[in-house]
C-alpha cells in the first residue's frame, strides 16, 4: 500500500512540475514571454527561423515618414496685394510731400503730422531726416521705395515669414544710398509688406496623400539566429510584430493552452504506470529508490530543455537523449523506451520549431537505446553517441530542410550541434550512471562486468578461502546465466549475483563439505544441532559484511540474503528431531531457519532454484535427462512447496523454461565418462634404449 502511495505521489508531483514547465512563460518558457510594447526585454529574442513577412508597422511608419516629409503647402503670391500695397505707399508717399511742401505748417506741425500718420510708423529721427532732405533726394527715396515693395511683395510671403521678409528690407534697398536713405527707404516699405500667400489645407493634404501612396509596402526579413530584440532594449511596436509573426510570444496564458498541456501531460503520465504494470516490471516500479532516480531524470532533463527553447541551435545540441540513455543503463532497455517517448514529446511542446524539434528528440533518443545495446562495453556509449548525431541530422534533413533551406554556414552548424548532442549525451550518461551507481548503490553493467573479474579482491578471496564453495558458485552462475537468458531476466545480474552468493563461507570454509578435504574430520559432528545450523545460517549475515566491506552493489545484497529464503537447514533439524525422538515441541524450528527475506525477483528467484539444483546434481548424480529432469522439478516443487515463489513474477511457462535449460547446462556438466582400464604402459624410452643394447 505504501508502495502505491509513492508511485501515485511521485508520477502526480512529476506532472505538476511538467504543467510549470510547459506553461509558466515568465519562468521556464523565455522564448514565448507576455510582452507588451513599451517593456524593456530581459533576454535577448532571436528569431528562430528564417522568415519573410509585409510588416504593416514598418509600412505605417515610412509613410507617416514620407508624409511628414511633405512640407505645408501655401498658394501662389496674390499680385493684386501686391499692387494694392503699392498703391497705399504711393498715397503715403503723396501725403508726406504735401506736408513737406505746406508752407503754411511750422516745423513742429509737419512733424505732428508725420508721425501721426496711419500706415507708416516713422521714427523721430527718420522725420527729421525726411523733412530735412532735397526735393530730390526725396523723389529718389520715394522711387527706390516703390521698387523696393515691388520686388519684395512678387516674393511668396506667408504669415510664418513676415517678420524674417520685413526684417531683410534694407538688403534690398540700393547701395549707392546712404545709411539715412536706406533706414527712410526701410522704414517706408516695411509697413506696407503684409501676406500674399496663404496655408492651402487641400494642396496641403494631397500632396501628403501623394507621398503617402508612393510608398511601397516594407518586406520584413529576419534570419535564424538573427537578433530581433537586444537584452536591455525597449520592445516596439515593430518588434512587437515581429515576434508576433514568429510566434515567440502570448499576450496571455491562455486557457486552450492550459489544457493542451494538461492532455499531453495527463497521457504521459498514463503512459509509464500502465506499461510498467502491464509488463509485470516489479523491480523498477516497486523500488522507491528506482521510481525516484527515475522521476528526478525525467524532471531535470524536461526542465534544461525548457530552458533552452530561445535560442536558435541549443534545441538541437542540448543532450534530451541523456535521460533514456541513463534509465536505460541503470535500469534496462523497456524502461528507457518508456521514458524517452513522453519526455521528447513534452520537451518541445508548444514550441514554433516543435515540428522538427520533436521527431529530432524522439528518433535520435530511441534509435540510441537500441545502438546501445546491452551497456557491456564502452563502444557501446560510442555507437550511441554516433547513432543520436546521425539520425538527429537526419532528421533535420527530413523535416527543416523542405521547409527553410539553410546556407552551407547553416548545415556545418547543425552538423555541429547534432554531433555535439551525440558526443554529450554519451559522455555525460557514462559519468552519470557511474556516479549514481556509486553514490546510490544502484548496479550497472559496468559495474557488475567490473566487480566478476576473477583479480577483484573479494573474489581473490573468495577463492583462497574457500575454492571448493568458490568452483560451486561458478557451476549456480552458469546454470542460473542460461536460464535467465531463456526467461528474459538479466543474465549479468543474475550470474554476478551467484559468484557472490556463498561468499560468507569463505569466513568459516571448514564448516562446509565442498571446502573440506578428504578424510578429515567434519567439524559438525561434535557440535550440536543448533550449532551446526547457526555456522551454517551464518554464511549469509557473514556475505553481507564482506559485502559491504568490499563495496558490492546493494542489488547483489539481495543475492546474498535470498538465495536461501526462508527454508531451515533440514540435516540439522533433522538430526534435532532424532535426538527428541521426534517431538515436534522440543524443537524450535526457528533455530534452523535462514534470515530471508524470500526471493524478491525473477533474478534471485533463478539463483535458488539454480543453487538447490547443483548441489543436488552434485551430490546425486544423474545419469539420464530423465534423473535430470527428475531432479530439478524435484527441487522447483519443493521451493514451492515452502511459499519460497511467491513474492516473484515467475510464471509457469518460466518455470517451464527453467527446467529445460537446468537440464541442459546439467546435462553438459554431469555427463557420462569413458572408464579408462588400469593398464601397465611400457616405458618407450626404457625400450628404446633395450633395444638399442642388443648386439
Amino acid at each position: 500500500m505504501r508502495i502505491r502511495v509513492l508511485q501515485g505521489s511521485l508520477i502526480l508531483a512529476v506532472s505538476l512540475i511538467s504543467f510549470a514547465a510547459l506553461t509558466f512563460p515568465l519562468t521556464l518558457r523565455p522564448a514565448t514571454q507576455a510582452v507588451e510594447v513599451g517593456y524593456v526585454a530581459t533576454i535577448t529574442m532571436r528569431s528562430p527561423r528564417d522568415v519573410e513577412y509585409v510588416s504593416d508597422i514598418r509600412t505605417e511608419e515610412a509613410r507617416k515618414a514620407a508624409e511628414s516629409a511633405v512640407p505645408t503647402i501655401y498658394t501662389s503670391p496674390d499680385p493684386a496685394i501686391a499692387r494694392q500695397q503699392i498703391e497705399r505707399l504711393r498715397t503715403a508717399m503723396q501725403y508726406i510731400t504735401s506736408v513737406r511742401d505746406d508752407i503754411t505748417l511750422s516745423p513742429d506741425a509737419k512733424k505732428g503730422k508725420l508721425v501721426a500718420l496711419s500706415d507708416v510708423r516713422l521714427k523721430r529721427e527718420t522725420i527729421d531726416y525726411l523733412l530735412g532732405i532735397a526735393p530730390s533726394r526725396w523723389d529718389n527715396a520715394q522711387i527706390e521705395a516703390l521698387r523696393v515693395l515691388e520686388l519684395i511683395m512678387r516674393r511668396v510671403i506667408s504669415e510664418d515669414k513676415l517678420e524674417a521678409t520685413q526684417a531683410g528690407v534694407s538688403s534690398s534697398v540700393s547701395l549707392t544710398f546712404n545709411e539715412q536713405q536706406v533706414t527712410l527707404v526701410t522704414e517706408l516699405v516695411t509697413a506696407f509688406i503684409v501676406p500674399n500667400s496663404f496655408y492651402s489645407e487641400e494642396l496641403t493634404t494631397a500632396a501628403r496623400q501623394a507621398a503617402r501612396e508612393a510608398v511601397k509596402p516594407v518586406v520584413q526579413t529576419y534570419k535564424e539566429g538573427e537578433t530581433i530584440v537586444p537584452a536591455g532594449e525597449i520592445i516596439t511596436p515593430a518588434d512587437m510584430e515581429a515576434l508576433n509573426q514568429l510566434d515567440m510570444i502570448r499576450p496571455g496564458q491562455r486557457w486552450e493552452d492550459s489544457l493542451g498541456a494538461v492532455a499531453i501531460i495527463v497521457l504521459s503520465a498514463a503512459l509509464v504506470p500502465l506499461y510498467f504494470y502491464r509488463r509485470k516490471r516489479a523491480n523498477v516500479i516497486n523500488d522507491p529508490r528506482n521510481m525516484l532516480v527515475i522521476a528526478v531524470t525525467f524532471v531535470v532533463f524536461l526542465i534544461g530543455a525548457r530552458l533552452f527553447t530561445n535560442r536558435t541551435l541549443a534545441p538541437y545540441g542540448y543532450p534530451l537523449q541523456t535521460a533514456g540513455l541513463l534509465v536505460t543503463t541503470l535500469f534496462g532497455l523497456e524502461a528507457g523506451l518508456v521514458i524517452s517517448i513522453p519526455l521528447a514529446l513534452l520537451a518541445s511542446y508548444g514550441l514554433p520549431n516543435s515540428l522538427d524539434l520533436a521527431p529530432y528528440y524522439l528518433f535520435s533518443s530511441l534509435i540510441s537505446l537500441l545502438v546501445l545495446g546491452p551497456v557491456r562495453r564502452f563502444w557501446g556509449f560510442v555507437r550511441a553517441g554516433i547513432a543520436i548525431a546521425l539520425s538527429g541530422l537526419v532528421v533535420l534533413i527530413a523535416y527543416r530542410l523542405p521547409i527553410s533551406a539553410p546556407d552551407w554556414l547553416g548545415m556545418i552548424q547543425f552538423i555541429g550541434v547534432s554531433s555535439f548532442a551525440g558526443f554529450s549525451a554519451a559522455s555525460i550518461t557514462l559519468l552519470l550512471q557511474y556516479l549514481l551507481a556509486q553514490t546510490l548503490g544502484l548496479t550497472t553493467p559496468f559495474q557488475l562486468l567490473d566487480i566478476s573479474r576473477p583479480d577483484f579482491p573479494l573474489l581473490q578471496f573468495f577463492l583462497r578461502n574457500a575454492p571448493g564453495t568458490y568452483q560451486h558458485s561458478l557451476q549456480v552462475a552458469n546454470l542460473a546465466e542460461q536460464a535467465a537468458e531463456k526467461i528474459g531476466a538479466d543474465p549479468l545480474l543474475t550470474r554476478v549475483g551467484a559468484q557472490f552468493h556463498d561468499v560468507g563461507k569463505a569466513m568459516n570454509p571448514t564448516f562446509f563439505i565442498e571446502n573440506q578435504v578428504p578424510g578429515s574430520i567434519n567439524p559438525h559432528h561434535d557440535i550440536p544441532p543448533e550449532e551446526s545450523s547457526a555456522t551454517i545460517v551464518r554464511h549469509v549475515t557473514d556475505g553481507i559484511t564482506l559485502a559491504k566491506k568490499y563495496r558490492l552493489p546493494l542489488r547483489l545484497h539481495d543475492f546474498i540474503l535470498e538465495h536461501h529464503g526462508t527454508l531451515i537447514t533440514r540435516y540439522q533439524y533433522n538430526q534435532a528431531m532424532q535426538a527428541a525422538g521426534g517431538d515436534v515441541n522440543k524443537v524450535d524450528i526457528e533455530k534452523f531457519r535462514y534470515p530471508g527475506p524470500r526471493p524478491r525477483s525473477r533474478e534471485t528467484a533463478l539463483l535458488m532454484l539454480a543453487d538447490a539444483a547443483e548441489a543436488r546434481a552434485r551430490a546425486e548424480r544423474p545419469g539420464t535427462d530423465d534423473e535430470i529432469r527428475a531432479l530439478v522439478r524435484a527441487v522447483i516443487d519443493t521451493v514451492q512447496k515452502f511459499h519460497q515463489l511467491d513474492d516473484t513474477l515467475l510464471t509457469l511457462r518460466d518455470l517451464n523454461l527453467i527446467t529445460e535449460s537446468f537440464v541442459t547446462t546439467l546435462r553438459g556438466t554431469y555427463h557420462s565418462r569413458i572408464q579408462y582400464p588400469n593398464a601397465n604402459v611400457p616405458d618407450q624410452n626404457a625400450t628404446v634404449i633395450s633395444t638399442r643394447s642388443k648386439p
